[in-house]
């Protein structure tokens, strides 16, 4: 059996509460979403909350509410999920690629300056594998040059930023998703919160067709008329999944605990493994670790990260990469010109990281196992010659 690098947590409550929905009057548009909205939005400490069908719609529906256009430009950090620069040529705009620190892989606060012209429109900050990035520092940089900053919070619903208050309530929008391995799931679906009413509207007409008035709404009201004001799109999210949301929602809280004590397992177990370099946690934050990331040095670990991926597949250990950089994609090659060399720390560390498993029903025994495994394989006892083997 293969240990995964990440899965779902589902109680007999979370299915209930989906039947519950299945035996209701309304599938979807209804009252659960509202719900769900409400419930997500507070426990960030955010005013509203739209929910969508996956973090991709939702990414794209915070451009559409900021205004995104031909001509403009989105700074985007080179490591993340092309989902997040690709919400921006959604809308016509221009990605521009930023690098990221070494140690953690955020966002390069200290790049964005030399990237800002007078087509900028935002920032999109990637808390890359569950941890906060230095929203203090981006939301002055936003404010000095009037631009919107959006968190790309899809790896840290749970985390927070310290006295500085939860995920969710650290940028003028915040995008989540709610994948089956993120940290809770609705199965497929995403959200925007943010604090502004004028993005709420457009998030709502957007996310349905443009139109103005939902079908519950029409409903509540006795009429029929309603108006396509914008072109919008069918992100609608149903009411089966939001169910699923608003059950796990109380767990969150433990599940961080819980990735958190995995975390500090791992740390404690590479603290003096050669080459096997955990990114850097930084004080004063809750960590929503999503990922639990490790650089590969070849030099002082014997292996690259290609070999001991292998390995470590060929021993039950589901390791995956997250990310091969964005700007190195062959679209992006192709559409936009960019080419090696424009983000040189966050090629770098796309040769070295690798992702291990870790999700909240992940036992210390599991644990302990892929720590052994890590260890044998980084002491050369499964490579001859610098070939794989078993």
């Amino acid at each position: 059996m293969m240990i995964p690098y990440a899965r779902q947590s589902i109680s007999a409550e979370d299915i209930e509460a989906v039947v519950d929905v299945l035996k209701s009057d309304w599938l979807t548009q209804g009252p659960t979403v509202e719900r769900f909205e409400a419930a997500v939005s507070s426990f960030c400490g955010a005013q509203y909350g739209v929910a969508v069908c996956s973090g991709t719609a939702a990414l794209h529906a915070a451009m559409f509410a900021i205004g995104v256009g031909a001509g403009d430009e989105v700074i985007v950090p080179a490591m993340t999920f092309v989902a997040t620069a690709n919400g921006v040529l959604y809308q016509g705009g221009r990605p521009v690629f930023a690098d990221v620190n070494s140690d953690d892989l955020l966002l390069d606060v200290t790049q964005i300056d030399a990237l800002i012209t007078p087509n900028t429109k935002a920032i999109i900050a990637v808390d890359y594998a569950g941890q906060p990035c230095d929203y203090v520092a981006l939301s002055a940089l936003a404010k000095k040059h009037g631009l919107v900053l959006v968190a790309d919070a899809s790896h840290s619903l749970g985390a927070s930023a310290g006295e500085g208050g939860r995920v969710g309530a650290l940028a003028d929008l915040t995008v989540f998703s709610f994948h089956p391995v993120k940290p809770m799931t609705t199965g497929e679906g995403g959200m925007v919160v943010t604090d502004n009413a004028d993005y709420v509207a457009r998030l709502k007409r957007f996310r349905n067709h443009g139109i103005d008035r939902d079908s519950r709404d029409r409903q509540q009201s006795g009429q029929f008329q309603y108006a396509m004001v914008d072109l919008g799109f069918n992100y609608r999210i149903s009411d089966i999944h939001c169910a699923l949301g608003l059950s796990q929602l109380p767990r969150l809280g433990a599940w961080i605990v819980r990735r958190n004590e995995i975390a500090r397992r791992y740390d404690d177990g590479f603290a003096e493994l050669p080459g096997i370099t955990p990114l850097t946690k930084q004080a004063g934050l809750v960590h929503g670790y999503h990922l639990y990331v490790v650089r590969v040095a070849q030099a002082s670990a014997g292996v690259n990260r290609d070999q001991l991926f292998q390995l470590l597949r060929q021993r039950g250990i589901g390791v995956n990469v997250h990310y091969y950089p964005v700007h190195l994609q062959p679209y992006y090659r192709s559409a936009l010109g960019t080419a090696a060399g424009l983000c040189p720390r966050a090629e770098s560390a796309s040769e070295e990281i690798l992702s291990l498993p870790l999700y909240p029903d992940m036992s210390d025994a599991e644990v302990d196992e892929v720590i052994a495994s890590v260890k044998d394989c980084v002491a050369d006892k499964g490579v001859v010659h610098g070939k794989v083997c078993c």
